[in-house]
């Protein structure tokens, strides 16, 4: 590919970089990017970096049935698949949404505590939001998935929430995924107006099942690669449905409460960017909010939580 086209790629993806040299800033501003509030490896994410400055791969796995040779992706009609996909929500997750969002907007910051040594990444955010799902009734976990680098995917790690439905008398369950800045796995460099405009329209905090999730990754990567395309820039692997599958389907391991709960509260400089990532995403959160609570039907005699339903014969201790 034409150096001119990398130059311009690196610029659109400058404008997020952490500062140092030519070199550095520029891989980390991709690994900005890449990452956003997730805990990829950083290693294997600035190897995959250089990778794709030097070499051009792309991570051409998209998931999507599409031949990569074709004409750009109608991107209204994936607007269309966007809006399709938030309207096909069961009662138990609408409920659980409005749920997650009302507790996302009660969490302040003396509520953030760290909750691990090094990079704190949201997880005090994560933590505080399971603490008050549990407290109203919820089987509600962090989840650390792991994961090890093959073919164009490298090894790393993303921490999300479930809530464990249990939605019958005989035990029977579904694993719900809460991830609550969802739109940033898929923010793109230099993204055309109508790409955006799909962004946008994605939920803030996605709260669903791992096969609806799934089609939302489909949907998105085939997205971004039309709005890539029509500026002549490859997909970045870190954007490639395998990659971001990676992210929720890979083994994990489930917690309840942060690995050093006894922390002294602190704002060291590893923890403070989990102050304004909360008032950010609170901020994107409320007009929906409000927007929901006009739309939604009043029905009295349908408790708020119906904790019963969500409750396991027994909890662990908080």
């Amino acid at each position: 590919m034409d150096c001119r086209v990398y130059a311009a790629a690196v610029d659109g993806w400058l404008r997020v970089g952490r500062g140092g040299g030519a070199s550095g800033g520029r891989v980390g501003g991709l690994m900005q990017m890449a990452d956003g509030f997730s805990h990829e490896s950083e290693n294997d994410l600035a190897a995959m970096v250089r990778d794709f400055l030097e070499t051009g791969s792309a991570g051409t796995d998209s998931g999507c049935s599409t031949d990569s040779d074709s004409s750009f992706c109608e991107l209204a009609h994936l607007d269309d698949k966007i809006s399709n996909l938030k309207s096909a929500v069961d009662q138990y997750q609408s409920d659980l949404l409005s749920v997650v969002n009302s507790l996302m907007l009660s969490i302040n910051e003396a509520d953030l505590h760290i909750v691990k040594s090094g990079k704190c990444n949201a997880s005090c955010i994560r933590y505080s939001l399971v603490k008050l799902l549990r407290l109203s009734g919820y089987d509600a976990g962090v989840c650390v998935s792991k994961w090890q680098g093959h073919s164009k995917v490298p090894g790393g790690e993303h921490e999300y929430i479930d809530v464990i439905n249990y939605y019958d008398s005989a035990g029977n369950s579904e694993r719900v995924i809460i991830d609550i800045d969802f739109r940033s796995h898929f923010e793109i460099a230099r993204a055309v107006e109508s790409y955006n405009r799909i962004l946008d329209s994605l939920p803030v905090i996605y709260v669903g099942t791992l096969t609806k999730l799934k089609q939302y990754l489909q949907v998105m990567v085939e997205a971004a690669k039309s709005s890539l395309k029509q500026n002549l820039m490859p997909l970045p692997p870190w954007r490639s449905f395998a990659y971001l599958q990676a992210k929720w389907e890979s083994i994990y391991q489930r917690k309840f409460n942060p690995d050093n709960p006894n922390m002294i509260r602190s704002f060291a400089s590893h923890h403070i960017q989990c102050v304004p990532h909360l008032k950010r995403l609170q901020s994107t959160l409320q007009p929906n909010t409000e927007v929901e609570r006009i739309l939604r039907p009043v029905n009295s005699d349908r408790p708020r939580l119906n904790l019963g339903r969500r409750r396991r014969p027994s909890f662990l201790a908080l």
